[in-house]
């Protein structure tokens, strides 16, 4: 690989421990992927700021210890728990203690204490073709495909070595001709009645990286006036079932205002579709739990953003959740403070709700709840709920949710 002179200084210690040992890393992944040199990033999203295991507490103490700073403005993802209101969610003192380690290590070295999974909805968002170092799943395919934004599939860790030297290998989907779409995926019986009911993205999105697998893939047939809320939630479905780091949806993603634009001018090498049927065979797959019986709720993953909580709270207003349910709703920071000031808090907290922020709603204390089936508006949810929390989920609406949440009984309706 090809160093400047300012890179060779770094990866030779003359500027301390902490920036040669993130140069190495950098420069190792680089070389791994066959990269010739480095290129400069704006910024970071740190994806590795769930607790999991000792090793990650003790890597990013280690760097805080020896003194690093980032270089480049740096977010950050999620928490294990909520940082400002732990006790809502019956956390452990073990637990609060490793989060609140990792809190202070992270601000000691610069970070901006966002704590969300949808940082393109405040904060640092990028522009189109800006070079950027992102982790956390969701947030890498949307930054490629929504914003035009360009970012690989950075793992945890790798992450906080980019933010400390503020670099990147110049690989993959750095670079305009490895974000070529290979397939095309129709929509094909979609009706507008059908769009119409907010849970179709989700379910298309994960069916879409399924069909995507590690492949660049274009959707096509999808309304242009598609809202951000909506791209959001096919975006986390997508990347929770496929290794999906960018995708195209043609007439709506900046790279792909025609079809032969983000075909870069070739022929797809392939060509699928998505019916009805599809899609009522991926929510059947996504939802596990059999009967009416639910006592867990869950919005916010991706965090909600201020639109869909005015939406959550039009429709508790006045009304009250069911005693047997509990209804998380999740968000980050920004959007919590304005609920605080502006009433919605009120409302929401006065129908029975729980609002978190800074939290991921996979990550809650279960040895202190004691909870068997999950409702959620998530694909990504419901994909991952009963490998990592062992409860059976079904996936409906944002209203169904809802719904579900005031009668204690479940409400699917799909309409395909």
């Amino acid at each position: 690989m090809q160093l400047t002179r300012e890179e060779q200084d770094i990866l030779a210690g003359k500027r301390g421990e902490a920036e040669r040992l993130s140069m190495a890393i950098i420069v190792e992944l680089g070389e791994l992927f066959g990269a010739e040199e480095l290129i400069p990033i704006s910024q970071v999203h740190i994806d590795t700021t769930i607790y999991m295991v000792d090793a990650g507490v003790e890597f990013i103490e280690k760097l805080a210890g020896l003194g690093a700073k980032f270089s480049v403005p740096t977010q950050l993802n999620p928490s294990a728990i909520d940082l400002l209101h732990p006790e809502k969610s019956r956390v452990t003192p073990t637990l609060l203690d490793k989060c609140k380690r990792i809190e202070k290590a992270y601000l000691a070295m610069g970070a901006i204490p966002s704590w969300t999974c949808a940082p393109y909805q405040q904060g640092l968002v990028p522009r189109f073709g800006e070079q950027i170092g992102w982790g956390e799943s969701n947030a890498i395919a949307f930054a490629n495909s929504v914003l035009g934004a360009r970012t690989n599939r950075y793992a945890d860790l790798m992450d906080i070595c980019m933010a400390i030297v503020g670099r990147a290998p110049r690989f993959g989907l750095h670079l305009t001709e490895n974000r070529r779409a290979e397939i095309l995926v129709r929509l094909e019986g979609i009706t507008e009645e059908m769009f119409a009911d907010d849970s179709i993205y989700p379910v298309m999105g994960f069916l879409f990286g399924e069909l995507a697998g590690n492949r660049i893939a274009a959707l096509e047939g999808v309304p242009a006036d598609v809202s951000i809320d909506h791209l959001k939630s096919f975006s986390a479905a997508a990347a929770s079932s496929g290794a999906v780091g960018l995708f195209h949806i043609i007439g709506v993603t900046p790279e792909a205002q025609t079809e032969q634009a983000c075909f870069q001018d070739r022929a797809p090498v392939a060509v699928l579709t998505i019916t009805p049927d599809r899609l009522r065979e991926a929510e059947e797959r996504l939802s596990t739990a059999k009967g009416e019986g639910l006592d867990l709720v869950v919005l916010g993953c991706p965090h909600c953003s201020a639109a869909e909580v005015q939406q959550v709270a039009a429709l508790l207003e006045g009304r009250r959740i069911s005693s047997g349910v509990k209804l998380w709703i999740i968000t980050s920071r920004a959007v919590y403070s304005w609920m605080e000031q502006c009433g919605v808090l009120d409302i929401l907290e006065g129908a029975g709700a729980t609002l978190f922020s800074d939290a991921c709603p996979l990550q809650y204390p279960r040895e202190r709840w004691d909870f068997t089936v999950a409702m959620s508006n998530s694909a990504k949810f419901a994909n991952y709920c009963f490998s990592q929390t062992g409860l059976d989920v079904v996936i409906g609406s944002t209203r169904a949710c809802i719904q579900s949440a005031l009668t204690g009984k479940r409400q699917r309706g799909s309409l395909w």
